[in-house]
């Protein structure tokens, strides 16, 4: 059975770091462009950062480039997602998504975790 699994959220202050983790069960996500979305309370699900099955192509939401880092360890089966100088802008449930197809649309994306929660105090 096809499983995603997010962790390392949390309580975080402004200014400082934390590292998402989404791991693979049941398969191997080894040939699958990975996405990490968000989605804030009461706004819509947003893009973060997505990464190729080879992890040689990655791409971020604009506003998103320098804090964040998308990378994968192929062994480990797991995509990470280094998230620094973290503002209350940040705080939302972070999502990652696999699929065959390497975008920053959502829609695209097949199979999804259940999601952690991020907040950031200020």
């Amino acid at each position: 059975q096809v499983h995603l699994a997010e962790s390392g959220g949390g309580l975080v202050q402004a200014g400082g770091s934390l590292r998402l983790s989404c791991t693979a069960s049941g398969w191997t996500i080894g040939s699958y462009a990975m996405g990490w979305f968000r989605q804030a309370p009461g706004k819509d699900r947003e893009f973060v950062a997505a990464i190729s099955g080879s992890g040689d192509k990655t791409f971020y939401e604009d506003s998103l480039k320098g804090r964040f880092t998308i990378s994968r360890h192929a062994v480990e089966n797991t995509v990470y997602l280094q998230m620094n100088s973290l503002e209350p802008e940040d705080t939302a449930v972070y999502y990652c998504a696999a699929d065959t197809v390497l975008s920053d649309y959502e829609g695209v994306y097949e199979y999804w975790g259940q999601g952690t929660q991020v907040t950031v105090s200020s």
